[in-house]
């Protein structure tokens, strides 16, 4: 296991570099100026060119990789042109936001796909196995963005329920929860369903049953627990697609955190900021895979890593 962990570790290293290069001279390649921004329309050549010189963007792109590349080994990823502070820290203030609202869109998904997944099976071919179905195949054909247009303009606007905007109480987290967990809460929903149709039909499950085990325990400790890989593969992975998918809920909902700071980082062009958004984003992907890989040996002791 020692060894695995540790070629894993060097992958993601190598995976987290290749990252920084392609945001790095893609970022240089997309046309416009971000001294432009900075500046007024009535700027001199020579004012422009003296804030080219301070950030080091008079510098061949070759070189000013090699800069942030031997910066960022040190822990600093530069300073922000827009925020005119260290990125690092701009990015560490609004993560806990990000980190908030992903985890009550986790909760919320497998909370709501779990049990609707395992009754959509036990039910098969009845009307909860329609409703179940269909509330999943809904969740993946309904765009986030539009879902959360509609959730403010219905609960929000139409009603008064909860705020359209901002972070403050828990009932901000509501509808943003709902917007960003949305998908991951109808494909659970289907793989639970599968998984479950799938494993009730085995011969372990009959001789459970057989021996006069409570159905309960039959489902939860018999059933459920043997499509928890490719349940937890899943969540893993989902994992690292809600916080790319919180540039979207974050922007509709005006939620302080990393997504919608990695959209405004864009708009102005600040390539420090930018760069360290999708860097973190990159590490969090990268690291949320190596975890579930550890994990599933302690789902299932038939795994081993050699």
């Amino acid at each position: 296991m020692g060894a695995y962990i540790r070629r894993r570790l060097l992958q993601s290293i190598g995976v987290i570099w290749g990252v920084s290069v392609l945001v790095f001279f893609l970022l240089r390649l997309a046309p416009g100026d971000p001294v432009s921004l900075l500046l007024s329309e009535t700027a001199s050549p020579q004012q422009m060119e003296a804030v080219r010189e301070k950030w080091g963007l008079n510098e061949p792109i070759p070189v000013q990789y090699m800069v942030f590349l031997s910066r960022a080994l040190q822990g600093d990823l530069g300073e922000s042109l827009f925020f005119k502070q260290p990125a690092m820290k701009v990015l560490l203030e609004r993560m806990p936001a990000t980190l908030q609202l992903s985890a009550v869109a986790l909760l919320f998904s497998l909370s709501v796909a779990i049990p609707v997944g395992m009754m959509s099976a036990l039910k098969r071919d009845t009307i909860w196995d329609y409703l179940g179905t269909g509330l999943a195949m809904i969740g993946q054909a309904i765009p986030p963005y539009w879902l959360g247009i509609m959730l403010i303009l219905i609960f929000s606007v139409g009603l008064g329920w909860f705020p359209t905007s901002g972070r403050g109480t828990i009932w901000h987290l509501v509808l943003p929860a709902i917007t960003l967990g949305s998908v991951l809460m109808a494909l659970v929903t289907r793989l639970v369903r599968s998984g479950m149709l799938d494993v009730l039909g085995e011969d372990y499950i009959r001789t459970a049953r057989a021996k006069g085990l409570q159905e309960r325990r039959v489902i939860v400790r018999h059933a459920l627990r043997n499509i928890l890989i490719p349940l937890v593969t899943v969540v893993g992975l989902q994992l690292g697609a809600l916080f790319g998918g919180a540039v979207i809920t974050e922007s509709i909902f005006a939620w302080p955190g990393v997504g919608r700071l990695a959209l405004q980082a864009i708009n102005a062009r600040d390539y420090p900021l930018v760069q360290a958004s999708v860097l973190f984003i990159s590490v969090v992907y990268v690291f949320l895979n190596l975890a579930v890989d550890i994990l599933y040996v302690y789902l299932d002791p038939r795994i081993r890593y050699e």
